[in-house]
This record gives structure tokens, C-alpha cells and sequence, in this order.
């Protein structure tokens, strides 16, 4: 694009005009890509993926399907398997057991809603990625999830078929819920369903840098019953706590006002860390920052306790010496706060994400079979621990 001649050529009308142009080629690729009539949707799974996502066997499940259960076979005989037929079969197998349910894995009386709050410093990092396959993930594995976009830069909004440009208003990001004055909304009135059953979205766009503005104003005009801005996030999740057992926050990748509201409401914290040194050395800097942000917080009477925190090693090329070093040595360090599964780095993840698409989405004939079936055996793996860790705080096997 030529450089228009007839206004000043500073650097704010250079910025502002290519903003201007930036968005509406990406949204003339958001209408090419999906059009106003088209929805996203989740693709068809195998009966070994359904299996899987239910917690049976696969042969179990053919004598489910067999008493009449399930999808129609197609004209080869095979048999494809939708979201919604998982969640049938889910409260089939729960209706045929004894005691409490066991594969619609809501939670029960006396286990907390599980928060879990998604950061890193330094972009790149794969925080986005990695929020959006694990609440895909956990609703596919049937609990009732809440994905939050903190992020204002909305990349998990538009994974989900929200486009900040186009789809999200004003007041319709949880900045809405959090604000200081009378056009404070109810968190439910902001909450949108996702073509995933099971799994809810509040959307973010750049409306959300308004907190980091008119807190600093909220803190020296503040009444006595104004409620800090370390627990307004935490204050309206508190609102529709019943309706969810996980609620998985993007972070947005800087230490704001958002951020630490954020960390305060977690129940558990995940960082994300791309195995290279000066990623590294980054994180060793957020780290110190984010503790004397939060002992701040601590001293004004904000809880900072958690359940668990781990890091997960994002990106990962199991091949590359010096990775394997990094991570060698970041487990040295840390223990068991390191995930043992890393997210390997796979092209079949960031092609996906070229159409806006997880790999829960993205059709397996995109890729070879090798890379998609690597890919996945990846993130079912990272998101399986992380699973693990939630049952386990509610004391479940």
C-alpha cells in the first residue's frame, strides 16, 4: 500500500492508517474464510477419539452403539461420532450406573469451581493455543467450562468464531462486568455459547485497556464500598459459579491490573514457557516482577493462594539440543512444577490456527497423518495432566 501524500506523515497517521487498512483486509478474510451464514463447528470424531473423550473402551462403546446408542452408521458401515452424540452417550452410560455420575464429570457437592489462569510475560509462548485446547478439551471431556479472554488483543475470541472487530461491542467484553461505574453489567448478561456443548465464552477486544485506565483514577476516588480491583474478577465469577466446574482465563501478556485481578480469582496458575534462553531469562524477570506485584496485593488484603501451579514447556522440538538442555534445566530447578508432558511445537496446530480452527476442529485430511496424529498425542497428553490436577484437587482418581 502506497503512503497517502495529502495529510502529515507523522508517526500516528502512519500508525493509524495502516490499522485502518490492517482491519479491513482481516476482515475481508474473516468473510472469505466464514462467511455471514456459515458456523463454526467442531468436526466428526472417530470411535476411538469418542471413546476416548467419554473414558471408555472402544469395544464398550460398540456394544453401546450395538443396544442401539449413537449415530446412524454411514453406507460404508463406519460410524462418525458428533459433540452431541458424545454427550448422549455420556448420560446414557450415566443413567445404566450406580451412585454418584461419572462421565458427565460436573462437579459435586463441596468440590470448588477450578479457575485457572493461563500467563506469560513474553509473547509467543503459546498461552492462546494452550487456553483454547484445554477448555475445548475439558468440555469435550464433559464439565461445563468457561473460557474468559483477557487478552485484548482477542486471539481466543476469534479461535471461538468471535472476531473483535466485528462481533464484540461495547460493554460485551468482562470489562463490562468489572467496570467502576453505572454501566457496570452482570457477568451473565456478557457470557456467550460456543458450537462446543458445554463450553461458554466472554469475549475480549481492546475495550479491555480501559481498566488498566480508570483503575488508577477508581484507587485515589475510592469509597469504602468499592470493591479493589484485585477481586472484581473474582467477585463476579462468584455470580454464576454454580453454572461451571472450570473456568480458564487467557491472561493478557503483560503485568497490569487485569492480570493481577486475574491471579487473584485463580484457584491454580499455568505458565507457559517456550524452552529458549532468553524466553528463559525472560520469564526469571516476570517472575521477580509478578512476586512484588502480588505482595502488594497481599498487604491490601488479597488472597494469593492456590491449589497448584505448574509450568508447561510450549513449542517444544524434542530433537533440538539446546531445548532439551533448556528444559533439563528448567526441571532441575523446578520439580514437579514442570509439566511432564511438554506441547511439542507441530505445524498441524499453527496451520490450524491460519483459519482460525483448533485441532479439535480442523479436519484430519488438512495433514499428513503422522503430523496430526504427533499433534494431538501431544495436547491429549498436556491436557490430560492438567485434567489430572483438577480431579485431584477435588479429590477424585
Amino acid at each position: 500500500m502506497s503512503e497517502r501524500r495529502d495529510i502529515p506523515l507523522t508517526l500516528r497517521n502512519l500508525i493509524m492508517s495502516d490499522a485502518d487498512e490492517l482491519s479491513r483486509q482481516l476482515q475481508a478474510h474473516q468473510l472469505r474464510t466464514f462467511p455471514p451464514t456459515s458456523r463454526k463447528t467442531i468436526r466428526l470424531f472417530s470411535p476411538a477419539e469418542a471413546a476416548d473423550f467419554i473414558g471408555i473402551h472402544e469395544g464398550y462403546l460398540r456394544q453401546i452403539v450395538a443396544e442401539g446408542h449413537g449415530p446412524t452408521p454411514l453406507p460404508n458401515g463406519r460410524r462418525l461420532y458428533s459433540v452431541d452424540d458424545i454427550e448422549q452417550l455420556r448420560r446414557v452410560l450415566d443413567e445404566g450406573g450406580k451412585g454418584s455420575p461419572k462421565y458427565v464429570r460436573h462437579r459435586r457437592a463441596g468440590e470448588k469451581l477450578q479457575i485457572i489462569s493461563v500467563m506469560n510475560f513474553k509473547g509467543g509462548s503459546g498461552k492462546t493455543t494452550t487456553s483454547a485446547h484445554l477448555a475445548q478439551y475439558l468440555a469435550l471431556r464433559g464439565y461445563r467450562v468457561l473460557a474468559l479472554d483477557l487478552d485484548p488483543q482477542a486471539s481466543l475470541s476469534a479461535l471461538f468464531g468471535h472476531q473483535p472487530e466485528i462481533d464484540v461491542g461495547e460493554g460485551e467484553t468482562l470489562y463490562g462486568a468489572i467496570r467502576y461505574d453505572e454501566s457496570r453489567r452482570h457477568i451473565s448478561e456478557i457470557v456467550r455459547a460456543t458450537y462446543t456443548p458445554g463450553l461458554h465464552v466472554v469475549p475480549g477486544n481492546l475495550e479491555l485497556m480501559e481498566f488498566e485506565h480508570t483503575t488508577p483514577r477508581a484507587l485515589a476516588d475510592r469509597r469504602q464500598s468499592d470493591t479493589m480491583f484485585f477481586s472484581r474478577i473474582a467477585e463476579c465469577l462468584s455470580d454464576i459459579e454454580s453454572a461451571y466446574d472450570v473456568v480458564i482465563i487467557d491472561c493478557p501478556p503483560q503485568l497490569g491490573f487485569l492480570t493481577l485481578s486475574a491471579l487473584c480469582a485463580a484457584t491454580a496458575v499455568l505458565i507457559t514457557v517456550h524452552p529458549q534462553m532468553l524466553d528463559v531469562m525472560s520469564m526469571s524477570q516476570f517472575l521477580h516482577m509478578t512476586s512484588d506485584l502480588l505482595a502488594v496485593v497481599e498487604n491490601a488484603g488479597g488472597s494469593t493462594e492456590y491449589d497448584w501451579m505448574r509450568y508447561l514447556v510450549t513449542r517444544y522440538e524434542p530433537n533440538d539440543g539446546p531445548q532439551s538442555q533448556m528444559a533439563g534445566f528448567m526441571r532441575s530447578i523446578f520439580g514437579q512444577r514442570v509439566l511432564e508432558n511438554p506441547m511439542l511445537k507441530s505445524t498441524a496446530v499453527s496451520d490450524a490456527g491460519l483459519t482460525k480452527q483448533t485441532l479439535y476442529e480442523v479436519e484430519k485430511s488438512a495433514f499428513t497423518r503422522g503430523t496430526y496424529e504427533r499433534a494431538l498425542e501431544s495436547l491429549t497428553l498436556v491436557n490430560g495432566e492438567i485434567e489430572g490436577l483438577i480431579r485431584g484437587t477435588w479429590g477424585r482418581k
